[in-house]
This record gives structure tokens, C-alpha cells and sequence, in this order.
């Protein structure tokens, strides 16, 4: 696909701002090429949009590697938005099948995608996808940091994590679903649940804390997360890891405690500028 947004992106990186995120921008006022993009699909005014992103009420994902993106806006006051989730798998495994998948997905209406790839050939099917993609492509990064290590979760580490983060912000990945707001000490709050634990990412990060007795590490290294998501303008996507599997499961501990870490670190994010 043509690449788009390369001459607003090299234009903002002249200027030399500290920060390359779109809320940076809309804090101090300035409405981006992308907040007007934005603007007129919806039909809005550009400052309306840009105070939004300014207070943390809308997000438009944008990675500034993910040039051929055509920007969209996400958000309480703007049309609702269909996201579609592909990906590879051990069973099936083409690049060509997902690439056509993300096609048909955005041919049909979907206004995001998500790559969950979990097979072999993950960075490749993910290059391919965002190379093909005007709308923002999702992760959980989780998922290919949980490959490297050949599936153990008890293998993971900080280290194999931020590479994976890093890895994939490179290609242009617009946004992450990273469940930070497991807890070790909310994990036992689980146990008497019907349905467990029915995230896949927040039971990988619950089977690592469990295993080793440690804080999540991706709470632990939040900071550093949003340094990376500052340096290329990845929004985040906080995943409920404890959200209940069944309506007998439903508005638990275990979730709200949850939801109250989750609300923390949106915080810390906005701190930061981080989407």
C-alpha cells in the first residue's frame, strides 16, 4: 500500500519534539495530520477531536512506522468501531491466508485487526499484514514472547518480553493488549471460580507468577513499557486477565481488583502521554 502518512511523519520528526505520541501533541495544542484525517471521516471538528485526545476520552492508533495507515479514532463520542482478529496457529500456518483474512476483513467493514498469530513464521505474517493494512493492526505480545520460549511460560522473562515489544513496535504495530494488572496477589482470588481464569494472556502471566513467586513483570517494568510506547506512539489496549468467564463468575474480587490496578496504570500511561 502507499505510504501515506511519510511526509507528516518526517515533517514532526524535524521539528524535534521530546515526545511523538498523538496525545503529546493534542496537550500542547496541536492538531496533527492525523487528528484532521480523523476529523473529517467522522465528520467533526478537528479541535473536537483533538481535545479528546488531549483529556484520554479517544485514541487514534498510529504507530509513526505504520505509514500506510489511514488514521482512525476510537472513542466514547465517535462512531462505533468493529475491530477483526486473525492470526496464524500451530494447525494452519500461511501467510498469504492471513493477508487475505485482513482483506476481506477490512473489505467487509472492520475498522481495526488484530494479528494473534501463535504459530510458526509470527514476525513475517505480521510484516506482511502491516505492510497491506490502512487500519491499525493490534498484538498481544505475549503470544510471540511466548513462542520464543518454545511455549514455557515459566521460560519468560523481562528481558524476552521488552524484545518482543520492541521488536514489533519496529514493524509498525499500532496498539498492545498487555494484561499488566495480573497480580500475584490476585491470582488466589480466582480459586473458587467456576470458569478460572479464561484470558490466555492473563493465564500466562498467572502461571509465570505463580511459578517463581514474583510480581508480574510487566507491572513491574510499566515505566519502561511506556517508554517504548512513547518512542513510536503505540497505544495500549490494558487486557482484563481476570475477567470472568461466566455470568456465575461475574463482577467477583478477583475482577474488580483488577480493574482497579488497570485504572492505575491508565494513569501512569496518560502521565507519559501513552494512548
Amino acid at each position: 500500500l502507499p505510504k501515506v502518512r511519510k511526509s507528516w511523519v518526517e515533517r514532526r520528526e524535524q521539528l524535534g519534539m521530546p515526545r511523538c505520541t498523538q496525545m503529546f501533541y493534542a496537550k500542547q495544542g496541536i492538531i496533527t495530520e492525523e487528528m484532521l484525517f480523523c476529523a473529517a471521516r467522522e465528520k467533526l471538528d478537528p479541535e473536537f477531536v483533538r481535545s479528546e485526545v488531549a483529556r484520554g476520552r479517544a485514541i487514534i492508533p498510529s504507530n509513526k512506522k505504520h505509514l500506510e495507515l489511514e488514521p482512525m479514532v476510537v472513542g466514547r463520542n465517535f462512531l462505533v468501531k468493529v475491530n477483526a482478529n486473525i492470526g496464524n496457529s500451530a494447525v494452519v500456518s500461511s501467510i498469504e491466508d492471513e493477508v487475505h483474512k485482513l482483506q476481506w476483513a477490512t473489505m467487509w467493514g472492520a475498522d481495526t485487526a488484530m494479528d494473534l498469530s501463535t504459530g510458526r513464521h509470527i514476525h513475517e505474517t505480521r510484516e506482511w499484514i502491516l505492510r497491506n493494512s490502512a487500519v491499525p493492526v493490534g498484538t498481544v505480545p505475549i503470544y510471540q514472547a511466548l513462542e520464543k520460549v518454545n511455549g514455557i511460560a515459566e521460560n519468560l522473562s523481562w528481558e524476552v518480553f521488552r524484545d518482543t515489544l520492541i521488536e514489533q513496535a519496529e514493524q509498525g504495530v499500532d496498539y498492545f493488549t498487555i494484561h499488566a494488572g495480573v497480580l500475584l496477589r490476585y491470582i488466589p482470588l480466582t480459586a473458587n471460580r467456576m470458569t478460572g481464569i479464561v484470558s490466555r494472556g492473563g493465564s500466562i502471566h498467572a502461571k509465570w507468577c505463580l511459578a517463581y513467586h514474583k510480581e508480574n513483570f510487566a507491572y513491574e517494568h510499566w515505566d519502561e513499557i511506556l517508554d517504548i510506547c512513547n518512542q513510536y506512539d503505540v497505544a495500549l489496549s490494558i487486557g482484563d486477565g481476570l475477567r470472568p468467564g461466566s455470568i456465575y463468575d461475574a463482577n467477583d474480587s478477583a475482577q474488580f481488583a483488577e480493574l482497579l490496578t488497570q485504572g492505575e496504570l491508565t494513569r501512569r500511561a496518560w502521565e507519559k502521554d501513552v494512548q
